[in-house]
């Protein structure tokens, strides 16, 4: 196995401490968006499970949303769950809190607690792919995998 960069391996070793035989791979093309991801990989742009980090307005705490890529997420719909106002959070506020950067936030391996929401849409597939700690890294997993590794709850984000 190639030296992953520090980053996919933080959330290598985060797959490897849930139980989950998942291989982070670091690919020479960026997956920075779910069409380079899906072009690099060679699925299709709805298989790419992206992490979308959103900041609570009232407690100030992050949220993310885990949704197909193709899919874009109704901020209102999710504020409705929670009963607060969510923002795209900034560049800044995902790698303060999650330890990433935009573009390469993975469902696992934050640096802090992150409530989780996942897109429905994600479980019509055999497999699916994640972003892993850098707009170059990625894995590959199942939908099961992706509930189980974030315990996140199943939602429509539409």
């Amino acid at each position: 196995m190639s030296k992953l960069s520090s980053s996919a391996r933080r959330v290598q070793d985060a797959l490897d401490q849930l139980g989950l035989v998942l291989q982070v791979v670091e690919l020479p093309n960026s997956t920075r968006t779910a069409a380079d991801a899906a072009q690099a990989i060679g699925c299709t742009a709805a298989q790419i499970a992206k992490s979308l980090i959103f900041s609570v307005k009232e407690s100030d705490r992050p949220v993310m949303v885990i949704a197909s890529g193709i899919n874009r997420v109704n901020e209102k719909s999710i504020a409705s769950i929670l009963g607060e106002k969510i923002g795209k959070a900034d560049a800044d506020f995902v790698r303060q809190r999650t330890g990433f950067v935009i573009g390469g936030v993975p469902p696992v391996g934050h640096i802090e607690q992150v409530e989780t929401f996942l897109d429905e849409d994600l479980l019509q597939y055999d497999e699916i792919w994640a972003a892993a700690g850098t707009p170059h890294a990625v894995f590959r997993l199942t939908p099961d995998d992706l509930i189980r590794a974030t315990g996140g709850k199943v939602i429509s984000i539409h």
